[in-house]
């Protein structure tokens, strides 16, 4: 059976695993972007994890799949070769590989080897704080491996040690009934539920203080913990590396005020990056997680704008976004971040690229942070409608719905129900219609 969440890959005071990082690229393939940047990317994912020493890295090109061993014999062979002479325990591979593929692979070269989604999952495992997040890896983990366990490896006398996925020879006897992992995704369920109830509360707790809530989304390391403690003053843990936040951490924030007045203030939430194929276990576990970008009135699209794949990456984060339910009318600002990166000339460029809606910022330095702050004054103050319903005494829970939401400036009792004026957002106004009497 896994470990549970917690079982390290190896004692962090011994020495590290010497890793190897393979990106396996079909000359064929008509993806948007190029190896060499998809290499770095899994490379950074590996650094993420500090068990792991990368002694190397590398492209390797595909005329076709090898149903057997993912890449061919020749290639095989010639890697087996460097990773004996630089001493490689452990074998990065940047994409998806079967049971059989990696069971062949790790008995020709003598190491252990690793798939992006094993390679995700343990960092999910080591950055998980929270209750919520710890169950949900767990969860994600006993998914992924089931799938595993049941397809190819019933047949084996041992089972990799997991959670463990780059962990010594430690490894269990095999118990390969699927009821037993099946028993524990039940308990894990269940105790997810639990804790989901509980953020639930929270959440109606805030709605009946009418702070709109705004969400930093954005792909992983493009600075969304960095502006979010520039904006709120928080100390969120934010390192340039990948997924170093992965539980929601909210603050309030009293925004500048544009007419003289009080200023607004609103919930700001850190929510964990995005990264392109995400393992679809973790797309399911984390939803809850992600919920609070559903219920925003305000999205910040955070976006690495010095990174020479940005445009894919917010591809990416778009994707996940529409993926996971969230309204096309929900309001979203742009976020150009890590403009201390970007050189003159590179500036220049972009502010011919420009458009309403898109505020350049430094997080680290506070540049442009003050003008994105009055920006998001300003789309509170220009996305409240004024209207006046007319509900029947049937029609109560609408009603209670309405003053959850904060949105009611008047109520008068009327002969058949009442009749409420309101201020609301574009989706306050269609969560409302789709509510059921």
């Amino acid at each position: 059976m896994p470990e549970r969440a917690g079982a390290r890959l190896r004692d962090t005071a011994a020495a590290p695993t010497r890793a190897y990082v393979l990106h396996p690229a079909l000359k064929s393939s008509t993806a948007r972007r190029l190896p060499e940047h998809g290499l770095a990317e899994a490379v950074a994912l590996a650094a993420a994890l500090p068990e792991l020493e990368v002694v190397g890295s590398e492209v390797v090109r595909l005329a076709r799949v090898q149903p057997a061993t993912l890449i061919g014999s020749g290639k095989v062979e010639e890697l087996k070769a460097r990773f004996k002479a630089d001493h490689i325990e452990l074998v990065l591979v940047d994409g998806t590989v079967s049971p059989v593929q990696q069971r062949n692979l790790e008995k020709e070269w003598g190491v252990k080897l690793l798939d992006r989604t094993s390679l995700i999952l343990e960092i999910f495992a080591d950055r998980a704080r929270t209750r919520e997040g710890v169950l949900q890896v767990e969860l994600a983990a006993l998914s992924y491996q089931r799938t595993r366990l049941v397809r190819a490896w019933t047949h084996l006398e041992r089972q990799r040690g997991g959670f463990g996925f780059v962990g010594g020879p430690g490894e269990t006897q095999l118990e390969s009934d699927r009821r037993a992992i099946d028993d524990q995704v039940i308990r894990l369920k269940r105790q997810l539920d639990k804790v989901v109830k509980t953020r639930e509360l929270h959440r109606a707790s805030r709605r009946k203080v009418p702070f709109p809530l705004v969400a930093l989304v954005g792909y992983t390391n493009a600075g969304k913990s960095t502006l979010f403690n520039r904006m709120t003053g928080a100390d969120v843990l934010a390192k340039d590396m990948l997924f170093a936040t992965l539980d929601p951490t909210m603050r309030g924030i009293v925004l500048p005020s544009i007419n003289g007045g009080a200023g607004r203030k609103i919930i700001a939430s850190d929510t964990v990056g995005f990264i392109s194929d995400l393992p679809t276990q973790l797309v399911a576990a984390f939803r809850a997680t992600l919920e609070e970008v559903l219920e925003a009135d305000l999205i910040l699209h955070v976006r690495d704008i010095s990174h020479p794949e940005t445009a894919e990456q917010a591809q990416d984060v778009a994707e996940i976004l529409t993926s996971l339910g969230v309204k096309e009318s929900t309001p979203v600002i742009e976020v150009w971040n890590k403009l201390d990166l970007v050189s003159p000339s590179a500036r220049a460029a972009l502010e011919a690229q420009s458009r309403p809606g898109i505020y350049a910022v430094s997080a680290l330095t506070g540049e442009g942070v003050e003008a994105l702050l009055a920006a998001v004054s300003q789309a509170f103050d220009e996305a409240k409608i004024d209207e006046t319903l007319r509900l029947a005494f049937s029609e109560g829970r609408k009603r209670a719905w309405l003053h959850a939401e904060g949105v009611v400036q008047s109520e008068t009792e009327v002969e058949d129900g009442w009749q409420i004026t309101v201020s609301w957002t574009k989706r306050q106004q269609g969560s409302y219609a789709q509510l059921r009497v």
